[in-house]
């Protein structure tokens, strides 16, 4: 939850009540409340020049790209050291930069075809966007708008435009914008930002990234909104309600700047408490982890008061990278994670890549439903990737000497699949104890729980596996079969469906009849309205967003595990989403 005091506001008078217009706001992604002064950025004209060249000017071009590319590289390793919060995702689009991909693509053109670097740049730029803009994982498909943002650096520089947009900024503002990139938010202010609010944009966008990293709300998807919104308009952004108020009446000020300080308040307080333990009033004790993608991320989720790490996405290592990482590579980062959690449990999945998610330097079959095909665990246990496997394996083992790292299977569907990665596990041991390197030898290993085989099985999984975390993200999608990409369907997926909750409450209590722990790491852990059915199903562990830790905390320590069991009990009952949904709102699960 991001909340922000403006005190200092200054309002100008002729701005105030005359023509306050109300909008809907479509998807906040970073809650909270911010007041400001619209700021909109003039957009850069980067229409590449369009002609041909002759052969002596193929040199010219060449060096002129590449200076621009060389140039953008540069810029880039400056904003990392001025831009910490960004610095995993500048850090990326540096590599994506000195990529062979969009090196020789550019090359190619300019040699060959003849093209000036301008309009080489921009073909190529379109070409590399498009390979993502198709993928069905939102996270992925807005990597597209990555490509695009570090393309327009170099065409920047190509065009000698300096990229100097938000240097005009003054007091408290807020963002309204076609969409964000990092090469804008390295340009802002952050003491001065309150709010962003773009046209494009999903819910994984960089945008949304750095709005929940520094704190403040952001709503993106916003189309059109540059139509109802005027540089200098007098802006109040409340995400709880998911409006937008232009230009609000003084009654709404006062009204607002008393809300913002009432949560202010209760900031602080989430603040004070959350490194205390996570027990209910009538004493009994979860705990609640976070989800990370990042060493940045560890380091956010400890600073929050995380009681670990319940899922640390290791694809990202593959993606950022031109081959396939090292297992020493591997091993500096997770042991720089299982030392920045300093005891405490640091869950690594393996491999997650396949289906949607796609290397730059391998080739995936063609697949008809790739989210049902060859991915996860299923490609790392094929002959064809056991070394890839095992560099990861050893490299997870070997940080294990450092902390308490567990090792997660996703996907998994069966004993077959968990018996074989852990047969390669101990092969990865035996390796290591010939080398006289250390490592733990108890290190837990468990897999997530995101199928309806999984569900079915639970019992069977839980006489072998230390652990379980349920992925509800996925198995909301397999349980209902809804594509949860498919705009047209997306009210059927739903999670709160009596189906989901039953696979939920199923998977819990199979874990505990054998004594393993289960945890949550899907979005519906963090969800407000659903922590307490979650705590009455008798989930051990929430792992969430770092930003999410403290509020889910201190919502947890509100709570009664008597009345939260009365509450799932009642709930289970109800024969469809609507009844679930209807239900926890009558019992207050739906105050925020």
């Amino acid at each position: 939850m991001c909340l922000i005091s403006f005190d200092n506001l200054e309002i100008k008078r002729n701005s105030v009540g005359d023509n306050m217009k109300i909008l809907n706001l479509n998807l906040v992604a970073s809650s909270g409340i911010a007041m400001g002064a619209a700021f909109i950025p003039t957009e850069l004209d980067l229409t590449p020049a369009k002609h041909l060249i002759t052969h002596p000017e193929v040199d010219t071009e060449t060096s002129a790209f590449m200076d621009a590319r060389d140039l953008a590289i540069s810029q880039m390793q400056k904003m990392v050291e001025n831009a910490p919060a960004q610095r995993d995702i500048l850090t990326a689009h540096i590599e994506i930069a000195k990529d062979g991909s969009l090196l020789q693509g550019v090359l190619d053109k300019i040699r060959n075809d003849h093209k000036n670097a301008q309009m080489s740049l921009k073909e190529v730029e379109d070409s590399l966007a498009a390979r993502f803009e198709v993928l069905e994982d939102p996270y992925l498909r807005e990597r597209a708008a990555d490509v695009h943002d570090i393309c327009s650096r170099i065409m920047a520089n190509l065009k000698g435009i300096p990229l100097k947009m938000y240097d005009n900024m003054e007091g408290d503002t807020i963002i309204v914008a076609r969409e964000l990139f990092p090469s804008d938010t390295s340009q802002m202010d952050f003491s001065m930002v309150r709010g962003f609010v773009t046209e494009l944009g999903g819910a994984t966008s960089h945008t949304c990234i750095i709005a929940r990293n520094v704190g403040i709300p952001a709503a993106v998807g916003q189309a059109e909104i540059l139509k109802e919104i005027n540089h200098g308009d007098q802006l109040i952004f409340d995400g709880e309600k998911s409006l937008l108020l232009v230009n609000p009446t003084q009654h709404k000020i006062t009204f607002y700047k008393n809300k913002m300080a009432k949560h202010l308040k209760r900031k602080e307080s989430l603040k004070k408490d959350m490194h205390l333990p996570t027990v209910t009033t009538d004493d009994h004790k979860v705990e609640v982890w976070a989800n990370v993608g990042s060493i940045n991320d560890i380091e956010s989720a400890m600073e929050n008061g995380a009681d670990g790490v319940g899922l640390f996405r290791t694809e990202f290592l593959y993606m950022e990278n031109t081959a396939f990482p090292s297992e020493e590579e591997q091993y500096e980062i997770y042991k720089k994670g299982a030392e920045l959690c300093q005891g405490k449990p640091l869950v690594i999945r393996t491999l997650d890549i396949g289906g949607d998610k796609s290397l730059p330097y391998y080739v995936f079959p063609v697949e008809e439903n790739p989210f049902l095909g060859w991915r996860a665990i299923r490609m790392t246990l094929s002959n064809e990737q056991e070394d890839v496997f095992k560099a990861q394996l050893r490299a997870l083992l070997r940080a294990s000497a450092h902390g308490n790292i567990h090792i997660m299977y996703p996907l998994v569907i069966s004993l077959e699949e968990f018996r074989k990665a852990t047969v390669i596990l101990n092969k990865c041991k035996m390796e290591l104890e010939a080398e006289g390197l250390a490592y733990n030898k108890s290190i837990p290993t468990g897999i997530m729980i995101e199928t309806p085989a999984s569900v079915i099985l639970a019992e069977d999984f839980a006489k072998e596996v230390d652990f379980f975390s349920i992925g509800t993200n996925d198995l909301t999608q397999y349980v209902l079969a809804v594509d949860r990409g498919n705009d047209k369907i997306a009210a059927l997926y739903d999670t709160y469906h009596p189906a989901v909750l039953r696979s939920i409450q199923k998977v819990i209590e199979a874990g505990h009849k054998y004594g393993k722990h289960v945890g949550m790491c899907g979005e519906f852990a963090a969800d407000q309205m659903a922590t307490q059915i979650l705590l009455g199903m008798g989930l051990d562990e929430f792992s969430i967003s770092p930003v999410d830790v403290p509020l889910i905390k201190h919502s947890i320590r509100e709570m009664s595990l008597k009345d939260a069991q009365n509450l799932a009990t009642n709930a289970l009952n109800f024969g469809t989403t609507k009844e679930v949904r209807d239900f926890l709102k009558e019992e207050g699960q739906a105050k925020l």
